[in-house]
Order: structure tokens, then C-alpha cells, then sequence
């Protein structure tokens, strides 16, 4: 097997004398899905948080590639290729939809994205900010986005902003992708296209994920590798067929196992 892309080492997260993460370990393949999962509480939002930046850890170690990366900032981290959606919505309010995903781009537009977004009459854009739009109109195509493109973002239902948002990230092109909770809010239909367009793309780009989802149905479908979250702790990691039987998990899951 090849070397991991990610690999979070031994991380543990405190709050005062509250313990949000403990000694967790795992690895994230290049071209592989992992799965986060656990109850409520588990520990498994503020794991994204320390991987991106937004928290610091107390001990440990998370190396892209060859690098650890926990000692830099989070710009720095989004630089290596490190993107993230959220569980609460984090959109632009007031900017519209092509506009919200083309801030995705911004590492990739040597003018920067608020010189992209300037309309200034009589230009036609870099070759970066061309090939950037190309990808944006791809993007809400694949996400069946392209006819709310020019709508203010914040007049979407709860469903369409994940999609936005996940389209975003996407625009990014990152190294490794982290979804946390993609497919809130969203009806039965919805999830499931949304699960399609995701492992569509995932085995066109070669796309690295580690995702958070409380629906079990849809992450034991998607993943090729789960990891359980229990107060902080990681109690199994293994395949899908693996994870629904083991008694750690149905222990955690309060006893009614995994369906």
C-alpha cells in the first residue's frame, strides 16, 4: 500500500479538564474515503478543527505527506492543499452562487479572488481567472448549481447551500477533502444524488476524503474504511462489513447496532 497522504499521530485535545480528544491515531490513503463516525459529542467536528487549524492541539502530530503540519497556520495548511466544508454553513451571505464557489479558486489566481471578482469593463480575465471560471461552470453543473448561479446564496434552501459549499471546496482542487456532515439537511433523494455526484467525482479525480456523516447508510456505502469516535477516543477502524458488527461500536451506539 502506498505511503498515507494524511496521518494524524497520537493527537489529543483539552478544554480545561475536559478531554475532546485522546491520543487518536489513523491514516488517510491517497484515493481513499474515510469515514469519521461515533455519537454525539464524540469528538469528531473538533478532530477537523485541530486537522485545519482552527483548534491547537495538546499533543501529537498530523503529517501531509511528509510534513507536519500542525505547527502551521491554517492559510498555510489550505496552501498544502487542505480543504474542509462545515458542519454549521460558513457561506458568503449577500455574494451569489458562482461568486461563493469562485472563492474556492483563490489560491489558484495569481491576481487574487477580489480582483477576479471586480467587474472591470473590457477585460477578459487572466488565463488563471479564465481557467478558474471554466472550472466553476463545471462545477455547478456537476452539482446541479448551474441554474441558481447568478442567485444571492443566502435565498437557497438548506440543501442547495451544502451543495454550494461542497462545490467550493471542490474548486479548490485539494489535496485531501474533509466534509463534515455533507449531507445535512438534505431529504432521502437528495443525500443520495449528492452521494452519486460525490463518488462520481471521487473516482474521476482521484479525490482523497475523510468524511463526517451520521447517516450510517450513506457512509458505509461510500467509505472504503471507517473510523469510530467514542469521548474522544478511537474505538475500532476497519472495513464497512467490520465496523456494523463490532462490539465497541454497538457498545457506543448505545446497543441498537448500525443500520
Amino acid at each position: 500500500m502506498t505511503s498515507p497522504l494524511l496521518s494524524v499521530a497520537n493527537v489529543s485535545l483539552r478544554f480545561g479538564g475536559v478531554t475532546a480528544l485522546d491520543s487518536v491515531a489513523f491514516d488517510l490513503h491517497p484515493g481513499h474515503i474515510v469515514g469519521l463516525i461515533g455519537p454525539n459529542g464524540a469528538g469528531k467536528t473538533s478532530l477537523i478543527n485541530v486537522i485545519t487549524g482552527s483548534y491547537r492541539a495538546n499533543e501529537g502530530s498530523v503529517w501531509l505527506a511528509e510534513k507536519d503540519i500542525l505547527p502551521l497556520p491554517s492559510h498555510r495548511r489550505a496552501a498544502l492543499g487542505l480543504t474542509r466544508t462545515f458542519q454549521n454553513l460558513a457561506l458568503f451571505g449577500g455574494m451569489s452562487v458562482y461568486d461563493n464557489v469562485m472563492v474556492g479558486r483563490h489560491l489558484h489566481i495569481r491576481e487574487g479572488v477580489v480582483a477576479s471578482l471586480l467587474p472591470i469593463p473590457g477585460y477578459a480575465g487572466s488565463r488563471d481567472e479564465r481557467a478558474s471560471a471554466a472550472i466553476v461552470v463545471a462545477l455547478l453543473e456537476r452539482l446541479g448549481l448551474s441554474h441558481v448561479s447568478g442567485a444571492d446564496v443566502g435565498s437557497l434552501s438548506y440543501g442547495y447551500q451544502k451543495r454550494v459549499e461542497l462545490a467550493r471546496a471542490l474548486a479548490s482542487q485539494p489535496r485531501v477533502l474533509l466534509l463534515d456532515e455533507p449531507f445535512a439537511g438534505m431529504t432521502s433523494n437528495e443525500s443520495r444524488e449528492l452521494a452519486k455526484v460525490i463518488l462520481d467525482l471521487w473516482e474521476e479525480h482521484k479525490l482523497t476524503i475523510l468524511m463526517i456523516e451520521h447517516n450510517m447508510g450513506l457512509i458505509m456505502d461510500i467509505a472504503d474504511r471507517v473510523v469510530v469516535l467514542d469521548f474522544g477516543r478511537v474505538v475500532a477502524i476497519g472495513e464497512p462489513d467490520e465496523i456494523v458488527s463490532n462490539p465497541e461500536v454497538i457498545r457506543a451506539y448505545v446497543g441498537g447496532g448500525i443500520s
